[in-house]
């Protein structure tokens, strides 16, 4: 099993809500993965009917998932024994494209810090044209769950 399979079988998110496919790289100063929205993702039955978008708190949930969460796993050495819990802190995202199903998203992260637990990164997400939907900053915790 590779580091990267072991990384996304840490993830504590199971389906539907598991917005992570793929690490695409990862190491002590960034990560980068994937995710492609289904067409019959849950958000998209009422976001909007007929004319489905990806709302901005799921596109923020993507980013934190493999811009924050992932990085947050490696950085702690989480082994597969232990259970975790991530804890958002903040955020603060621009915007800049509409995300519609089958769009392939990429999210690259790069450390701003990691001290006393507490992650900080510079995340952005694409589209694999380079089109740029969404960047800015977000911060959390992985805490180590008792059960």
């Amino acid at each position: 099993m590779s580091t990267f399979e072991k990384i996304l079988g840490l993830l504590p998110y199971k389906h539907p809500f598991l917005f992570v496919d793929e690490i695409l790289s990862l190491d002590d100063e960034s990560a980068v993965g994937s995710y492609t929205i289904k067409q019959d993702e849950f958000f998209l039955e009422g976001h909007f009917p007929g004319n489905p978008v990806v709302p901005g708190v799921i596109l923020t949930e993507i980013m934190c998932q493999i811009g924050l969460v992932t990085l947050a796993l490696h950085l702690m050495k989480v082994d597969g024994e232990a259970k975790i819990l991530p804890a958002f802190t903040s955020a603060n995202v621009d915007f800049l494209s509409k995300v519609v199903p089958t769009d392939k998203l990429i999210v690259e992260s790069k450390k701003v810090y990691f001290r006393f637990g507490k992650l900080k990164c510079t995340v952005t997400c694409k589209k694999t044209d380079g089109t740029v939907v969404a960047k800015g900053e977000l911060a959390g915790m992985v805490v180590k769950s008792e059960a």
